[in-house]
């Protein structure tokens, strides 16, 4: 199939997946994480915490690596 589909288009189409799939896993480990602690996250971020700010970004970039050398190292 890979063979008679263009490598660019290939290549975009795994970029868009890879980019939803990504998006997909940080919204789940946000809600985890969210139903693990006795505090509710929006709420705290509406206060101004900015530590479950720092939380939420380390979640976030911490999946976001995980999942782009996963479909980075897919692409070979």
């Amino acid at each position: 199939m890979s063979d008679t589909v263009d490598p660019i288009l290939l290549n975009f189409i795994y970029a868009v997946m890879g980019g939803a799939l990504t998006l997909l896993f940080m919204w789940l480990g946000c809600k985890l994480f969210n139903h693990l602690v006795d505090f509710s996250i929006s709420q705290e971020l509406g206060k101004g915490n900015t530590a479950i700010g720092m939380m939420v970004m380390g979640i976030f970039i911490g999946v976001g690596v995980a999942m782009g050398l996963v479909i980075g190292l897919g692409l070979n």
